[in-house]
């Protein structure tokens, strides 16, 4: 029988306890480890090795982690979770708009990031091998003057711009594209994107909503596509054709 094919974490993280700690707990866990302790050394890595997950550390020598996310985000659609100090609102939240998926902060439970690491690797496998979010056969949905392309997971206007989505933005828009017409509360969504245990003062999902309506040029005063229903959640008002 073949062997199970091990999936591979980029843990890049400058303090050396720090980071042999995470690699232990990941070695523990059956996952290839590969370890960087500066920004040059994980683009490194990320150039000659197949990564599945990275898990970095915002403060590192170098290009800082929020350089790395924004870098490695537009070469790849690996899955991205950041290591931040308790306090670092400002950064959780730059680091949520430049394309990482999760973030967890310090001090970690072992436990807890092993389980967002996993569930984050179904996500990006789950994209890898089937390009869509429960769209079945549809392969571009058409929405005012965009098309959202499902297997690029990127979207196109009319006037041949391209504007391409993270994991997290394409489970979002296709959320809500699905549910068009219908407002979700923030719990249906999480639940929708099966993306991770949230508390009623996170605000990913309104991050990620204001980075969509920007690549879209939605104007959340007068929203073209996406609605906001106060108090409630947000509701995708456009009329939608799949194709």
């Amino acid at each position: 029988m073949e062997a199970k094919k091990q999936s591979a974490v980029l843990i890049v993280e400058d303090e050396p306890a720090s980071l042999n700690l995470l690699a232990s707990y990941f070695t523990a866990e059956n996952y290839l480890v590969y370890k960087a302790n500066s920004s040059a050394q994980a683009e490194k890595l990320f150039s000659e090795k197949v990564i599945d997950i990275i898990l970095m550390d915002i403060k590192i020598p170098g290009k800082t982690g929020l350089e790395l996310t924004r870098e490695f985000r537009s070469r790849s659609g690996v899955g991205i979770i950041l290591v931040t100090q308790k306090n670092d609102d400002i950064d959780k939240i730059v680091g949520l708009e430049l394309g990482a998926d999760d973030y967890v902060t310090k001090p970690y439970n072992p436990r807890e990031l092993t389980v967002r690491v996993r569930n984050l690797l179904d996500r990006v496998k789950y994209r890898s091998s089937t390009g869509n979010n429960n769209f079945g056969d549809v392969k571009t949905v058409q929405f005012g003057d965009w098309t959202l392309h499902i297997g690029k997971r990127a979207l196109h206007n009319s006037d041949g711009n391209e504007a391409r989505l993270t994991e997290g933005e394409f489970q979002l828009i296709s959320t809500l594209i699905q549910h068009a017409g219908y407002v979700l509360n923030r719990d249906q969504i999480m639940n929708q994107m099966k993306h991770r245990d949230w508390f009623p003062t996170d605000r990913t999902i309104d991050v990620m909503i204001a980075r969509i309506r920007k690549k879209l040029g939605d104007d959340r005063t007068h929203p073209k596509f996406i609605n906001t229903a106060h108090g409630t959640g947000y509701i995708f008002v456009a009329d939608v054709a799949y194709n």
